[in-house]
């Protein structure tokens, strides 16, 4: 299933935070280095993503942004358009017809509160309307900011994987949480 949402739907926002600005809109070619980067920086800091190899830019953009799964990518950027984070959407097949996957992404120094409220707030602007009637959310049991910040969201346990190996070999849990649309 592709997304089938209305095609005036805008996700385009502004949000002034303390002293930040924070804006959303449709990730496009152009921010693949820098998502790409954000990507890899938390990746190498290790425990908060069950992605374990850095991405290269093409990799990364087929990934996030072109893929025959790929729903929609947003960034979240500043006034000078520095990618602060990005949440992207796609399909599994291993969830039900009507099930959307998420992932999100805020760069893990000079965090920029809101950020990730922000940019949920954009995700469901872009799905009102549309096919979809949950959203998944599967994230690591060690990444406790992960798992608070679904909860946040409004998101729920509905199941967990137990020890999945990391490539190390270490056993990580794995929890699903669904937001109802």
């Amino acid at each position: 299933m592709q997304a089938s949402t209305p095609a005036h739907t805008c996700i385009n926002s502004q949000v002034q935070l303390m002293n930040h600005q924070i804006n959303t809109r449709y990730a496009t070619k152009q921010d693949a280095a820098s998502m790409c980067t954000l990507l890899n920086d938390i990746i190498v800091i290790g425990g908060t993503t069950a992605y374990e190899i850095e991405f290269d830019e093409l990799r990364f953009f087929e990934y996030f942004l072109t893929g025959d799964n790929c729903i929609c990518c947003i960034v979240a950027h500043n006034n000078n358009d520095s990618i602060l984070g990005f949440q992207a959407l796609s399909i599994r097949s291993d969830l039900p017809v009507g099930w959307v996957d998420i992932a999100t992404f805020a760069r893990p120094h000079q965090k920029v509160r809101g950020v990730g409220t922000t940019l949920f707030n954009a995700t469901i602007r872009h799905l009102k309307g549309g096919d979809f009637t949950h959203i998944n959310a599967s994230i690591r049991a060690d990444n406790h900011s992960g798992l608070a910040y679904y909860a946040k969201m409004g998101f729920n346990d509905y199941d967990i994987q137990t020890g999945v190996p990391l490539m190390d070999g270490t056993p990580v849990d794995r929890i699903a949480k669904q937001f109802i649309l």
